[in-house]
């Protein structure tokens, strides 16, 4: 239940892959892992921030 929950926040965005690897008591690799088989993107970062990235620089 501590998995879901964490992996179900880190969809959300409400927290890092780091925290929710912390709280359901998994290295990175084994979230990586649990998002996979879930079909929850491990890169959460959209089209238009990327944009925001290049043109800021």
């Amino acid at each position: 239940m501590k998995i879901a929950a964490c992996v179900q926040w880190y969809a959300q965005g409400s927290i890092s892959q780091g925290k929710a690897a912390e709280i359901a008591g998994l290295t990175r690799s084994e979230l990586l892992e649990e998002l996979f088989w879930r079909k929850v993107p491990a890169c959460q970062v959209t089209f238009e921030d990327l944009l925001e990235e290049i043109e800021g620089e």
